[in-house]
């Protein structure tokens, strides 16, 4: 008899290299704290000590880890090296992998025709400075799921921009059921770039083997995009048979909820009116960008937002409203990750979504307690405490980051990453 099938969330560690380069246009907050002094290691602690919450509600909770930087393959290519990149070397440089949501698109076993999982990595064409994360992000899918109940796909092929599970939602009445998948598209014309492309989403659900009748493609309101939603998941986010989204968040909304109630019946769509919550303050906020999950212990669904969604007066009452009823969103989970928040990656960002049978991964990307203590160690002793924008000019190789990370990854036994 097979094991029940959960959901695991794959958190990214935050990577010695975390800095302020501002590289991401269309991502408000990231572009407005260019230049700012970061933290790395107190940023991949928030992001440790959010996953040791999530442990503590019953969660299975996994990790992916930070990347070679600088990169010094992908600056080789360029014709140039770490010491001598000038412009190109914060592209090179970028910790940008912590936000495994962008890491690939995944659709669980019982939606696949070969009731295999399938995971596509994303190509992150749209923004240099992550365009070449695919390799490596690779690389460690392919570890952490070589077992045959998975199938780990290369990138879409440019030019279709693909920025994997941000832009993409699956709603069923469980995670071990089958479920209606949605991939939410951008199209070009306003002033920040369109970073998902219909044509992308369309060749993840070929790859996978989605029955199309249970398959929608859905447009993002241009005035979303425009707003500072630079992904889907800044102004919408689903679990299990539950979407709770703005009421500015999709293009052609009543056609997208109509075929969703006839897919789903049992769907509830929570949304969140503009007169109540406007677009700046749901994207000032970062409201949507949180982890709905439904909880192990004493059922019902949780939401585990920024503690700045709380810091804003209309959000906190809306919120206070919210779990007053009788919805099915009951707790609300206020976590610190504000270093990360500042670069433009809220809770929902840190991590990757997975359904599957935990007996299926490799256990070296599975963490406990123990192990987070582990892993918490290292960080501390290892990574940056603060890196101000003039030590670019001096970092060249940055080589107490190299040797930051492949400690980690030798206390985790993956040595074959480094």
């Amino acid at each position: 008899m097979s094991s029940p099938l959960v959901e695991i969330n794959f958190d990214g560690i935050v990577g010695p290299t975390h800095n302020y380069a501002g590289l991401s246009l269309g991502n408000l907050a990231a572009t407005s704290n260019a230049g700012a002094v970061s933290r790395p290691r107190a940023a991949a602690l928030q992001g440790i000590a959010k996953m040791r919450a999530n442990l503590a509600l019953g969660l299975t909770q996994g990790i992916l880890l930070p990347h070679r930087r600088p990169d010094a393959a992908w600056l080789a290519a360029l014709g140039t090296d770490p010491m001598s990149a000038g412009a190109l070397w914060p592209l090179a440089s970028s910790a940008s992998a912590m936000w495994a949501a962008n890491a690939a698109t995944v659709s669980p076993a019982p939606d696949c025709a070969d009731g295999r999982c399938h995971l596509t990595v994303a190509n992150l064409v749209t923004m240099p400075h992550r365009s070449h994360e695919w390799s490596q992000t690779l690389a460690q899918l392919r570890l952490a799921f070589a077992d045959d109940a998975f199938a780990v796909h290369g990138p879409v092929p440019p030019p279709f921009g693909d920025e994997g599970a941000a832009n993409h939602m699956r709603l069923c009445d469980g995670h071990g059921a089958a479920g209606v998948e949605v991939f939410v598209y951008g199209e070009p014309g306003g002033p920040f770039p369109a970073r998902q492309h219909r044509q992308a989403s369309a060749a993840v659900m070929r790859r996978a083997g989605l029955d199309p009748a249970a398959t929608l493609f859905v447009q993002q309101s241009p005035a979303a995009i425009a707003a500072g939603a630079f992904h889907n998941d800044v102004v919408a986010v689903a679990n299990e048979r539950v979407l709770f989204a703005h009421e500015q968040a999709f293009a052609e909304k009543p056609l997208f909820f109509a075929a969703l109630r006839e897919r789903l019946p049992s769907v509830e769509i929570i949304e969140v009116p503009a007169d109540a919550i406007s677009l700046a303050e749901a994207i000032q906020s970062y409201l949507f960008n949180a982890q709905l999950v439904t909880l192990p212990k004493g059922g019902g669904m949780a939401l585990i937002l920024p503690a700045e969604a709380q810091r804003v007066d209309r959000v906190r009452q809306w919120l206070e409203a919210l779990i007053a009823g009788n919805g099915p969103i009951r707790r609300l989970i206020p976590v610190d990750v504000r270093e990360s928040m500042a670069n433009g990656g809220g809770p929902a960002c840190l991590r990757l979504r997975v359904v599957c049978d935990p007996a299926t991964v490799d256990p070296r990307f599975l963490v406990d307690d123990a192990k987070l203590d582990r892993i918490a160690a290292v960080i501390a002793r290892d990574w940056p405490e603060r890196v101000e924008p003039s030590d670019f000019a001096t970092l060249g190789a940055w080589p107490a980051a190299v040797e930051a990370r492949a400690a980690l990854l030798e206390t985790l036994d993956l040595q074959e990453l480094i």
